[in-house]
Formats: C-alpha cells, structure tokens, sequence
C-alpha cells in the first residue's frame, strides 16, 4: 500500500510544478526517495537500464529547472541529484543545508538540519546561492573503521 501512496505524492508533485506524470518521471522520483544518499546521473542509469540516457538527463534537467531536486557535486566533481525540500520552486532553490562528502563509500548526503550561517558579502556581490561541503565518514563507514 505504500508505493501507492508515494506514487500518489509524486503525481501531485509534478502537478504542483507544471510537470506532465509519466512514468520514467514517477519511477525517477520513487528511485531518488528512496535513497539516504545523492544519486548521481550514472548511477540512476544502472538501475533503470530501461530509460535511456538523454531521457533520464532531460527529466533530472527538467526536476532541477523546476526545484524539484538540487544538484550537488562529490569529491570528484560528478554531479549528484537529491531532493528538494517544499519550499523550492522553480528558479528558487533553497538548498542552504551541509552537504557531507563520505572519503570511503563517496556518497553525498544532505544534512538538511544543518544550515548554513548568514553571510554578508562586499558590496556589489550577488549570492545566487551557496553550497558548504564537509569531508569525512559517515555513520556506515565509520563503524566499518572502528571494526578494524
């Protein structure tokens, strides 16, 4: 009854941001909350082999245009796609939250209780957004270490 459910909540969250409910949409989105980690493009595409690749780049274009996901870069500079909170929209990304870059597994997470301070830029400076990275294990990774 579950997968119902969130099918339900991604359908109206293409509606809400004028997004046509398709399925490769619906299964991107399913794929994508179902994970604690950012995902990148590559990875989307090992496990959905059956949407092909310009696809799967135009509906995860289209989620980012829409704020619907944030894209979010690893230690090697691959992108990575995680989710929006609600209070996204399009243009308007408000993804002011750490991101943690795990050294051992790589993977991305976004530490959405943990937001960035105030800054106050010179004069003539713009922000359009900013990103903090932290570098580290995680939770996972770290108890794998202490095992050793």
């Amino acid at each position: 009854m579950e997968p119902a459910r969130n099918n339900f909540h991604f359908e109206d969250l293409l509606n809400r941001h004028h997004l046509k409910k398709t399925a490769p949409r619906l299964r991107v989105l399913s794929m994508m909350s179902a994970r604690n980690a950012a995902t990148s493009q590559p990875d989307l595409e090992s496990v959905m082999n059956d949407i092909d690749r310009v696809t799967l780049y135009r509906i995860l274009n289209a989620f980012e245009e829409k704020g619907i996901i944030h894209k979010v870069f690893d230690l090697n500079g691959t992108a990575n796609y995680a989710l929006c909170s609600s209070s996204c929209d399009e243009g308007h990304h408000h993804d002011e939250h750490l991101h943690f870059n795990c050294t051992q597994c790589k993977n991305v997470y976004c530490l959405d209780d943990l937001h960035l301070p105030a800054i106050t830029l010179p004069p003539g400076f713009e922000p359009q957004g900013f990103t903090l990275y932290a570098t580290g294990l995680c939770p996972k990774c770290s108890k794998k270490a202490v095992k050793k």
